[in-house]
C-alpha cells in the first residue's frame, strides 16, 4: 500500500511513518519546511515539501497521485492562533481532501478530535480549533471517499502499550500518540471501518481486538 500522509513531521505523523515502513508500506510525506525533509526520510517516508496552506489543490493532487489512502495529521499546534486553526485545521484538511478527490485517492483518514462533535460557541483559540475540526470533518463526511475519522482525547507522548478503548460516543480521557498513530495503521489495512467515526482514549483492550469488537456491534 502507497500512503500520502498530510504534516508528515508530525508527532503521530512520524510514528505512523515508521510503522507503516516497518509493515512495507510506502509512505508519501507532505511537509511544509524543506528543513524536516531528513527527519522525515529517516523515519522510512519520502518527504515532499508541499505547503497545504499555499499550495494548490492541483499541486496538491500531483503529489499524492498513485496513492491507495490518504492521512490528515496536520494541524496548526499549540501556541498557534485561531487564524492558523482555521487555514490549516479546516482549510488544509478540506484542501487535502479535495485533492486526495482529484487525484483518485479511494481511502480517507483524518485525524480529529473529542470535542469536534459538539464544538463551543465563541471566539477562544480552543474553540475556534474545535470549530475547525467539526467543520473539516463534516466535509470528510459529505465526500464519497472510504473515509474514517479519528477523534482521540488528550494526546500523550507516554510510550504506547497498545491498549486502548475504541468507542463511537464521545467519552473522554487520554491516549499515547504511539497508541493513535498504530490505530491509523490497522485502520488502513481494515475495510470495515469505511464511513465511520471513532473516539479513543487509553484502555484494557489491544487494538485489533477492540476494533473486532466494534466491528461486530
Amino acid at each position: 500500500m502507497v500512503v500520502a500522509v498530510a504534516g508528515a513531521h508530525g508527532k503521530i505523523a512520524m510514528r505512523l511513518a515508521r510503522l507503516l515502513a516497518d509493515r512495507e508500506d510506502s509512505v508519501i510525506g507532505l511537509i511544509r519546511n524543506p528543513d524536516q525533509v531528513a527527519d522525515v526520510n529517516r523515519q522510512g517516508a519520502s518527504a515532499v515539501v508541499c505547503d497545504l496552506e499555499q499550495a494548490s489543490i492541483e499541486e496538491i493532487a500531483h503529489a499524492i497521485v498513485g496513492t491507495h489512502a490518504a492521512v490528515f495529521a496536520a494541524g496548526a499546534g499549540p501556541g498557534s492562533g485561531a487564524e492558523r486553526k482555521l487555514s490549516l485545521d479546516r482549510d488544509g484538511a478540506i484542501k487535502f481532501l479535495q485533492a486526495a478527490t482529484e487525484a483518485g485517492v479511494p481511502r480517507f483518514v483524518i485525524i480529529s478530535a473529542i470535542g469536534a462533535e459538539a464544538p463551543p460557541p465563541g471566539e477562544a483559540v480552543f474553540s475556534v480549533y474545535l470549530q475547525a475540526k467539526a467543520e473539516a470533518d463534516q466535509a470528510v463526511q459529505a465526500s464519497d471517499r472510504q473515509w474514517t475519522i479519528i477523534r482521540p482525547g488528550r494526546l500523550t507522548d507516554d510510550p504506547g502499550g497498545g491498549r486502548v478503548r475504541i468507542e463511537s460516543a464521545p467519552f473522554r480521557g487520554e491516549v499515547p500518540r504511539d497508541d493513535v498513530a498504530s490505530l491509523v495503521a490497522w485502520l488502513l489495512h481494515d475495510d470495515r471501518f469505511s464511513r465511520r467515526v471513532f473516539y479513543v482514549n487509553g484502555g484494557e483492550e489491544p487494538i485489533e481486538q477492540a476494533l473486532d469488537r466494534l466491528a461486530a456491534s
